[in-house]
């Protein structure tokens, strides 16, 4: 099995917050984590420093390759930031969620 993980701290959602499955928007201070394994990224969300994470809406994605998860990983952390629709799309190698 071959996986691997991105983890990117101290990120400040934008005006939009970040839509997760469990509890709705978040807003403010937050930490974005990618997994990626068997052809699936995984992402998910927490307060900095906190210990509940959330699942970001519209994940797991299918995505291809371990490169593609990476790509995809900095831009969501580039959308979580600049608040906009978060990219969970086929445009970085991803296929939409179902």
């Amino acid at each position: 099995m071959t996986w691997a993980s991105w983890t990117t701290t101290g990120i400040y959602a934008g005006p939009g917050g970040v839509l997760t499955e469990e509890v709705g928007v978040i807003k403010g201070d937050v930490t974005v984590h990618t997994t990626w394994s068997d052809g699936q990224a995984q992402i998910a969300v927490q307060y900095s420093g906190a210990s509940d994470w959330f699942t970001m809406s519209g994940s797991p994605v299918p995505c291809p390759s371990e490169e593609a998860s990476r790509t995809l990983h900095q831009a969501i952390v580039d959308a979580v930031r600049d608040g906009t629709e978060v990219p969970v799309t086929a445009a970085h190698g991803a296929a939409p969620p179902t």
